[in-house]
C-alpha cells in the first residue's frame, strides 16, 4: 500500500496522515500506574477506556487495569457528574484501592465537566484519595497526558512540613519503560543516594508470572512517598516534555529546586545524570557505574567503523529523541532526519542545536508531524537506519530499510519491558540493537564473496 506515497513532501495544517502519536489519556493512564495500589479511572465513554487499556495490554503485555465513568447519550447531553459520583463509589466499594487517579477524555471535556468540584462533592471513603488531570485528546499528546498526570501527582499528594530538614533527591524518570525506571533506581542506589522515584511502573507493569492474579502489584510508588517530596534536597526532572511541569509544580508549591535533563540513554546524558546525583547529595562514583561506562565505551570504540557515516532516521516521543540523537551522533552515525508527533518548539531547537554542534547542516527536524511525511523525506533522502517504534515497520519494509525498534509503543516484539536503555547498561543494549540491524541486512544483501564470517 505504501508504495504509491510520493517523495515530494509538502508541509500539510490542516490533515495529519498516519500520526506519529496517541492520546492524552493514555500516557496518564500510565502514570497513574506508577502509584500503588492506585487504580485509573477514565471519566469518559467505555469506549474510550478500553482502546487506553488494550494498547497499553498490548505494549506492556501485561493486563491493565482501569475503571470507567462510563458515558451514555445522556452524560453527552447533561453531563457526566452522576457518573463519576457513582463510578468513585462502586471503584472504592469494589476494588477498593488506596487512589484513583482521574483523567478526562475528549468527550468529558467538550461537555465541560468539573472534575475537581465533582470530587468534592463525592463521598470518599476515610484513609482513601481521589486525584484528577485534565487530558483531552485533542491536545497534545500522550506524553502530554503523562506529564499532565505527573503534576497531578504534585498537586494533589506533595506535602511540605515545615521544620523537618531537607533529605534525599526526587527522581521524575520521564515517559520510559518499567526497565528503565528500574535502571534509574539501581543507578541511584549505587550512588548511596536516598531517592524518591514517582512515577514508578517497574513492579507494575513488568511483573513476573506467579499463577496468581493481583490486581495491585508490590510495586508503584507508595502516596506517603510522594507525600515526602516536598521535603527533598531537589527534584531531577528526566525529560523535558514528559517531567517538566511535575519538577516546576513542586518547586512553586512546597519551594524543592528543580533541575531539568535529558533521559539518561547514551554516554553524555548518563553522565550529567549521576553528576546532578552527585552535587545534590554528594558522594563518589561507584566501581560498579565506573566498569560499566569504561565497558560502553570499549564497545562505542569497537564498533565505530560499522557506524562511521551510517544515515538514520528516527521517529517518536521528544524526551526518546533528544537523548538518542546525541547518541547517534557520538556513535558517528549522521541523524539525517529526527520527527516527532508531539507539539513542542522547545523540541525542534533542542535537536537543532544538536545538529549545529554537530555540524550537520543538511539534517532534518520536524515537530508536531506524520509518519505520512516522515516516509516521503526518506523516499527523498534515503537513510540506512530507522529507530522508531511498531508502526514504522511498513516504512522499514516498504523501503527495506532495517528498523530498530525503541520508544511507545512497541506491538510486535518482546523485551522492552525487562531490557533498559537507559545508563551504560542501556547504552550496550542500544548498540547491540543497532548493530544486529546494520549487520543482518549487511549478510542478506552484500556480494557472495563479501560473505564474511568475521565483521
Amino acid at each position: 500500500m505504501l508504495d504509491q506515497t510520493k517523495g515530494s513532501y509538502k508541509k500539510r495544517t490542516g490533515l495529519k496522515i498516519n500520526p506519529a502519536k496517541t492520546c492524552q489519556p493514555i500516557g496518564a493512564m500510565y502514570a497513574a500506574l506508577g502509584i500503588h495500589k492506585c487504580l485509573p479511572h477514565s471519566h469518559g465513554s467505555q469506549g474510550c477506556c478500553s482502546y487506553h487499556r488494550m494498547h497499553l495490554t498490548r505494549h506492556y503485555r501485561d493486563p491493565i487495569v482501569a475503571s470507567t465513568s462510563s458515558f451514555t447519550e445522556g452524560a453527552c447531553v447533561f453531563g457526566g457528574k452522576s457518573n463519576l459520583k457513582k463510578g468513585l463509589e462502586n471503584v472504592f466499594h469494589i476494588y477498593n484501592p488506596d487512589v484513583v487517579a482521574v483523567n478526562t477524555t475528549c468527550l468529558s471535556e467538550t461537555i465541560g465537566d468539573d472534575v475537581g468540584e465533582i470530587i468534592k462533592a463525592t463521598d470518599v471513603p476515610e484513609g482513601k484519595t481521589v486525584i484528577y488531570a485534565n487530558t483531552p485528546s485533542y491536545v497534545g499528546s500522550h506524553v502530554t497526558g503523562f506529564s499532565n498526570m505527573c503534576k497531578a501527582m504534585v498537586t494533589h499528594l506533595a506535602e511540605k512540613k515545615e521544620g523537618k530538614k531537607a533529605k534525599g533527591v526526587n527522581i521524575l524518570p520521564g515517559y520510559v519503560e518499567p526497565s528503565d525506571m528500574m535502571e534509574i533506581k539501581r543507578m541511584a542506589t549505587l550512588l548511596k543516594i536516598p531517592f524518591t522515584m514517582f512515577p514508578d511502573t517497574s513492579g507494575v507493569v513488568a511483573t513476573p508470572n506467579t499463577g496468581n492474579y493481583e490486581m495491585y502489584p508490590e510495586g508503584g510508588t507508595p502516596i506517603k512517598e510522594i507525600k515526602k517530596s516536598g521535603n527533598a534536597l531537589g527534584t531531577i526532572a528526566l525529560g523535558e516534555f514528559s517531567s517538566k511541569d511535575a519538577a516546576y509544580e513542586l518547586e512553586k508549591k512546597c519551594d524543592v529546586p528543580a533541575t531539568i535533563l535529558k533521559e539518561p540513554i547514551g554516554i553524555k546524558a548518563t553522565d550529567e545524570f549521576i553528576m546532578k546525583m552527585l552535587e545534590l547529595n554528594g558522594g563518589i562514583i561507584p566501581k560498579e557505574l565506573e566498569f560499566e561506562r569504561g565497558q560502553l565505551v570499549d564497545v562505542m570504540v569497537d564498533v565505530h567503523n560499522h557506524y562511521h557515516g551510517k544515515k538514520v532516521a528516527l521517529f517518536g516521543d521528544p524526551d526518546i529523541l533528544i537523548a538518542m540523537t546525541e547518541f547517534v551522533i557520538d556513535l558517528g552515525m549522521v541523524p539525517t532526519l529526527v520527527l516527532s508527533g508531539t507539539p513542542g518548539k522547545a523540541f525542534v531547537k533542542a535537536i537543532q542545536d544538536l545538529f549545529d554542534a554537530a555540524k550537520l547542516d543538511d539534517s532534518i527536524v520536524l515537530g508536531e508531524e506524520d509518519l505520512f511525511s516522515f516516509h516521503q523525506i526518506i523516499k527523498e533522502n534515503p537513510v540506512d537506519l530507522i529507530i522508531g517504534n511498531s508502526y514504522g515497520k511498513y516504512i522499514a519494509r516498504e523501503e527495506q530499510i532495517p528498523l530498530v525498534r525503541m520508544g511507545w509503543p512497541i506491538l510486535d516484539r518482546v523485551g522492552h519491558s525487562y531490557f533498559p536503555v537507559v545508563g551504560y547498561k542501556g547504552g550496550l543494549r542500544i548498540i547491540e540493537k543497532i548493530t544486529t540491524a546494520l549487520l543482518d541486512k549487511y549478510d542478506a544483501t552484500c556480494p557472495e564473496e563479501d560473505f564474511e564470517l568475521v565483521m
